[in-house]
């Protein structure tokens, strides 16, 4: 994701952030922009599983954030309410593409085994052979897994994020756990 810096030369309090942003003011939105939207990227990805759909729902998240601050009540912290927002849209756009999709997997996966120098350290490819697995499971199990550890959710809030039970997103990480182990061995 390309970061630019919207707002380098104004510097906001983190209300005065909010209250520009609420208002569509841009120099208050690019200072949220450059503030959370790589951390958000980087969730959104790991659910979305794909470049591009991480890069739409930042971008969506960004062009509704100026009617969605008005229901922000500044008493919780603000990174984590984005969080839980772009989990949503995230959540919502795999949701809208399996119902696009037609083929399970497509024929033109990247060959990826030029990526596999000899000279990478093991750990490398032991990190790259986790992510793979992790960005491999069903997207229910994926979803569970990352919001749990990766951003560090309690299955209290990763049921109400995902509208399951407590006791479901117990049993859909410790699958996403079983499947990882037998595909890393």
């Amino acid at each position: 994701m390309q970061r630019r810096s919207f707002a380098r030369s104004v510097a906001l309090t983190p209300e005065e952030q909010i209250r520009r942003a609420r208002l569509a003011d841009p120099i208050g939105l690019g200072a949220l922009y450059d503030q959370f939207a790589a951390g958000l990227f980087r969730t959104a990805y790991r659910i979305c599983g794909s470049r591009s759909d991480a890069e739409d729902v930042v971008h969506d998240l960004f062009v509704g954030l100026p009617e969605a601050l008005g229901r922000y009540d500044d008493r919780g912290k603000l990174d984590a309410w984005l969080t839980r927002i772009i989990v949503r849209l995230a959540l919502m756009h795999v949701r809208s593409e399996r119902r696009r999709r037609t083929e399970v997997l497509p024929d033109t996966l990247p060959d990826t085994s030029d990526v596999m120098a000899t000279d990478r350290a093991g750990s490398v490819l032991e990190l790259n052979a986790l992510q793979d697995a992790v960005m491999s499971l069903p997207d229910e199990l994926r979803t569970v897994f990352v919001l749990k550890h990766v951003e560090g959710y309690a299955h209290d809030e990763i049921a109400t994020l995902l509208g399951i039970s407590n006791g479901a997103s117990r049993v859909r990480l410790n699958r996403a756990v079983a499947m990882l182990r037998r595909s890393l061995d």
